[in-house]
């Protein structure tokens, strides 16, 4: 659909740089005759790709999901040949913005997209992106944006949080330019030039129905048609690792927004009868097969929570790498709940993948919460209080609290008496 040129400049000077350092640093544990020099040549092929870095677990390449706190949680980062599914919220407002975070990330690094929707044209979601925050006035519009969204409580420091203190501190803000990941403005857009100066491809699929000839296959229309486009563009532009690139090695990241939505031709979401072999988790094997074999990395917004078969996304979570959920307090009982007024909702890691392994990661992490700031879109520790009364007196107790409240109440009424008291 529309393509235009690759972006060239400033796109692999993240990955000279570390390739010329990793070239330069010789340890004690490297041989320096040829054999090094062929196994430090192959290591630099690895590094220089823009915007990647090998996982420190497994060697994984990754790439950043566009918001460095979401990269810590998954490890590092996106792991290339993976799918990411992202859990809609009810109004589609906070994952629509994820989306949008992971594809602006990959302009940025001069990736290659391809945007698949069946509500939006992909040229409009590309003028959508946010504007990425400057190395030189980045830490200036974080600071800025923390003093705007201080409330007069929040230089309270209550002994409840003896807990969190213990935990890793999330990545909310800039710390340096040598990060992996960047940073973007929510209020504004993307500058026109670095769109234009972008590689990438649309689908829309309200374009495509205009198609006659459609082949018997137990997939829909719609489904058929992006695995067909998917494939096309992996193989002729050489992203799968059966034949080398021509040029420079690259990057693909693929956005499909809304999947399995009614828009799509499917009908999951309207019924609550559905066989083993559905058309969704169909196209989900398939695309992760292609996944496997290229330089490819995939997000997936879908909305579970109208998909009235519980089973089917079972399906759907067992054949993503990773999954993500996102719970909006629009509409629910805790957008007016005061323990939750400083945040917009809650993160759930459904997944994390364990590549390689016949199953996979759980997170343990349980109290995550996102805020969306006038420019940032930050994910914190959520701070949960909740109160108990004993003897005239209430007391606040944390989420780790109420669970040693039920088990043992003589020992968590010790631990009350260093806390603060509300009477």
């Amino acid at each position: 659909m529309a393509a235009v040129a690759t972006c060239g400049t400033g796109a692999g000077s993240t990955g000279s740089i570390a390739a010329a350092a990793s070239k330069n640093n010789v340890t004690s544990f490297q041989r320096k005759g040829p054999r090094a020099s062929g196994t430090d040549s192959g290591c630099s092929r690895l590094v220089s790709i823009a915007g990647t870095r090998p996982s420190v677990r497994n060697g994984q390449l990754l790439v950043s999901t566009g918001l460095p706190a979401l990269d810590q949680l998954l490890g590092g980062g996106l792991a290339v040949g993976t799918v990411l599914l992202i859990e809609e919220d009810k109004y589609n407002i906070y994952s629509s913005l994820v989306f949008k975070y992971f594809l602006a990330e990959g302009i940025i690094n001069g990736h290659t997209l391809l945007v698949a929707s069946v509500k939006e044209d992909p040229a409009d979601i590309l003028q959508e992106l946010p504007a990425p925050l400057l190395d030189d006035n980045c830490k200036k519009d974080f600071d800025e944006d923390v003093c705007n969204d201080k409330t007069p409580d929040s230089n309270i420091k209550m002994k409840i949080a003896w807990r969190y203190q213990l935990l890793p501190k999330m990545e909310s803000g800039p710390v340096s330019s040598s990060r992996f990941g960047h940073y973007y403005d929510a209020s504004k857009r993307m500058p026109q030039e670095l769109i234009e100066a972008s590689k990438w491809h649309g689908f829309f699929f309200p374009e495509k129905l205009s198609s006659t000839n459609i082949e018997s296959c137990s997939l829909t229309h719609g489904y058929r048609k992006l695995l067909q486009f998917i494939q096309n563009v992996i193989y002729e532009e050489g992203f799968d690792g059966s034949s080398p690139q021509k040029k420079q090695k690259n990057i693909l990241r693929i956005g499909i927004q809304s999947l399995g939505s009614p828009l799509w031709g499917d009908d999951i979401c309207c019924t609550e009868n559905c066989d083993n072999s559905h058309s969704l988790t169909k196209f989900l094997y398939v695309l992760r097969g292609l996944l496997r074999t290229s330089l490819s990395a995939c997000i997936i917004t879908m909305p579970t929570h109208l998909i009235q078969n519980k089973a089917v996304i079972a399906r759907v979570t067992n054949l993503s790498d990773t999954v993500v959920g996102l719970e909006s307090f629009i509409g629910s009982e805790r957008e007016t709940n005061p323990l939750y007024k400083d945040y917009h909702g809650l993160i759930h890691i459904r997944q994390i993948p364990r590549l390689n392994n016949l199953i996979y990661d759980v997170s343990d992490v349980k109290d995550l919460a996102f805020k969306l700031k006038r420019k940032l879109f930050t994910i914190e520790y959520i701070t949960k209080l909740t109160s108990y009364g004993t003897q005239g007196q209430k007391y606040l107790l944390s989420g780790h609290l109420q669970r040693k409240f039920a088990m043992n109440k003589n020992h968590c009424f010790r631990r009350l008496r260093t806390l603060r008291k509300i009477h």
